[in-house]
């Protein structure tokens, strides 16, 4: 999942982004409204994490402007803001969360995995045919075998299964799983797709991770081959 962090402590902001990405989502991070709205409005996220006093613009201000163009992204605010009225004023204005600082990591983590889960399946686990993914613990399994990925692979085929029978373009695909600063090759969403094919459908009959020629990728179940 792809997420975007808009904090002006770059400390808390360094930590919360290295923790976000060890919890293997992809992470933009800036230190201004006028910057994370820019982030919304040209790329697709699956959540954004904001600061409520930001230079440039607040976060209040931000969520104003994304709801008023039709951005639907859900936020969670993070904030030193603890009045009340506060809270009452994020969550009258759309946010899906808010969250006082201090507050634990764990915490944090928790309510960011409810808030990305009301973009996708409303699961912690996914399934199609025998493959089952396991959001919470990370952990896949195809016919009884659990598959070991890297976080990437992980990403891609969670992104894969929460948009199932769902033909996704390599550009969508790159665009959900890598952020901005990536430099890496073209081809890089072919690469690990290629990883995936061989761990999870090598040694079986029906293939799940399908090419659509001309148009991206798809993961369903069925009985043709690549």
């Amino acid at each position: 999942m792809r997420l975007l962090l808009a904090e002006d402590e770059r400390d808390l902001n360094r930590i919360i982004t290295k923790k976000l990405i060890s919890a293997g989502y992809s992470v933009d991070s800036c230190y201004d409204g006028k910057e994370a709205f820019l982030y919304l409005s040209s790329a697709e996220y699956d959540g954004a994490v904001l600061d409520v006093m930001m230079p440039g613009m607040d976060g209040f201000t931000v969520l104003k402007r994304m709801r008023g163009e039709g951005i639907s992204t859900p936020v969670l605010f993070l904030t030193a803001r603890d009045s009340v009225e506060d809270r009452v004023a994020g969550l009258d204005l759309g946010a899906a969360d808010y969250l006082v600082k201090p507050f634990a990591f764990a915490e944090l983590m928790a309510r960011i995995r409810v808030m990305t889960r009301v973009t996708g399946k409303q699961t912690n686990t996914l399934a199609v045919a025998d493959l089952t993914l396991d959001c919470a613990g990370h952990r896949v399994v195809r016919a009884g075998k659990e598959i070991a990925l890297s976080a990437k692979e992980y990403a891609v085929l969670e992104y894969l299964m929460r948009n199932e029978n769902i033909v996704l373009s390599r550009e969508k695909i790159e665009n959900n799983i890598w952020n901005f600063d990536y430099e890496g090759g073209t081809n890089v969403v072919d690469v690990y797709i290629s990883y995936l094919r061989r761990k999870i459908d090598d040694g079986h009959e029906v293939k799940l991770i399908h090419t659509v020629r001309g148009r991206g990728y798809v993961l369903r179940e069925d009985k043709w081959r690549n």
